[in-house]
């Protein structure tokens, strides 16, 4: 009897969908730091889009390396998912 192998494909959500979930956990407290990389983030999808001159890549670090006062599972887990779109790139 053969043994079937399923893969799980991983989804690998939109960098602005990303974002209004951490503008929702954070809520209005947003550290002064990481907000203009957040607002950002509001209108990239993919980890290899632009921002003006900046790249997404480099967006989502220094939002990462801004953002060391949001805490909790949800930041977490958020940072977690980041900074593994960052190693996919």
């Amino acid at each position: 009897m053969k043994q079937q192998v399923i893969l799980k494909e991983k989804r690998v959500r939109p960098i602005c969908e990303i974002a209004r979930e951490i503008h929702s956990d954070w809520g209005k407290n947003i550290y002064f730091g990481a907000k203009p990389y957040l607002t950002a983030m509001l209108s990239l999808e993919k980890i290899t889009d632009k921002y003006m001159f900046d790249s997404a890549d480099e967006i989502v670090r220094y939002f990462l390396s801004n953002a060391g006062t949001w805490k909790g599972e949800t930041a977490r887990r958020i940072k977690k998912e980041l900074n593994e779109m960052l190693k996919m790139k």
